[in-house]
């Protein structure tokens, strides 16, 4: 199934951005684990949205409900099952979509998949509300794996053309701009503030770091832990690319720049650099684990776009109505974080059995 992800850990994502309900279920959690909702919903509400300028005015608490799974918050052997229920839909202003579908947008895609039955409101089942409950799937994986002291935090590397600075080494999930340098942070949420203004929207990528792996996760070939990683994080709506390590960067390095050296230190080997990003072979080395993903500008923007109209089969002007993101990156580093630890648990449930 297109919504589901996972080999023992199992998740599926279901409903639609203006469904009554949007949620997930998620298979394979062992019993007895304890789930600190107030840490979870403090997690979801870094991806809340009408939280800041640089967000969708769209309000929603976000809040997860859960239906199974869970006695007394701790897990029981059963599936886990919540849903968030959307109370602040505004489904009118997608009527125009109908017939016109948005540039950037899965809006034409969908309409040659699903000839017309699709979901159009608020993106259906494309949208990026659907990552609500990857949040909470995400959300959970994030706490079983602390316990294990599996730590996995992300930050915004860049947004348009500028770059953040600074060593990135621990979670920012205390900052409202999760950037290393403050001043750049601030340099960021001007150059969304002059898309928003503009009546556009600007891209960006977000960084994220697993660090206390154990070696040995991953596997070679199509189970590895770039195949993993990069499985579930394209759920996401709007990354268009995923590099692990040096990335597209080791391309211009010889191999003499771009191999890790070898040492030993306390009866341990280690390595003396990181190019590699935590991984050779699909396999984790130990080394922190580090990728980083490109999301897109948003499509949905204030500015007038040329398009068709299904029915009259001819060009068409459309300016979008509703409320989106002008730049969707910063409510995207908890996704990739949640998405990072359903990836990373799967894969130690799936060692563990070895």
């Amino acid at each position: 199934m297109s919504s589901s992800y996972g080999e023992i850990l199992r998740v599926t994502i279901f409903g639609q951005s203006h469904s009554p309900a949007i949620g997930m279920t998620l298979e394979g959690l062992p019993a007895g684990v304890r789930i600190d909702q107030e840490r979870l919903s403090r997690f979801l509400k870094r991806r809340a949205p009408g939280n800041a300028a640089y967000s969708t005015p769209r309000k929603e608490a976000d809040e997860p409900e859960f239906l199974s799974g869970l006695v007394d918050n701790v897990t029981c052997g059963a599936p886990v099952t919540a849903i968030i229920r959307n109370t602040n839909t505004r489904s009118s202003d997608y009527e125009e979509l109908k017939v016109k579908p948005r540039p950037g947008h899965a809006d034409l895609t969908a309409q040659y998949k699903f000839r017309g039955y699709q979901d159009y409101a608020g993106g259906g089942h494309f949208s990026g509300r659907l990552t609500a409950p990857l949040c909470i799937a995400g959300g959970i994986c994030l706490q079983i794996l602390e316990q294990k002291g599996i730590r996995i935090f992300a930050r915004i590397r860049s947004i348009a053309d500028i770059q953040d600075e600074g060593v990135f080494e621990r979670s920012l999930e205390d900052k409202a701009f999760p950037t290393v340098s403050d001043q750049q942070g601030e340099r960021m949420q001007q150059r969304i503030a002059e898309a928003l203004k503009e009546q556009d929207s600007v891209g960006g990528i977000v960084e994220c770091m697993v660090t206390g792996l154990p070696a040995g996760l991953g596997d070679p070939m199509f189970s590895g832990m770039e195949n993993r990683i990069a499985g579930i994080v394209f759920g996401i709506p709007a990354v268009k690319g995923i590099e692990f390590g040096d990335g597209f960067a080791a391309a211009q390095k010889r191999g003499s720049e771009h191999n890790d050296a070898y040492d030993v230190g306390a009866g341990k080997i280690r390595a003396l650099t990181n190019h590699a990003g935590g991984i050779l072979g699909g396999i984790t080395t130990s080394e922190p684990l580090i990728f980083r993903a490109a999301f897109k500008p948003t499509p949905s923007i204030g500015k007038p776009q040329q398009t068709v109209d299904l029915t009259e089969m001819k060009p068409a002007t459309l300016k979008i109505r509703g409320r989106h993101d002008p730049c969707i990156v910063p409510r995207a580093v908890p996704c990739i974080e949640a998405a990072a630890a359903i990836a990373v648990y799967d894969a130690c449930l799936a060692y563990s059995r070895t």
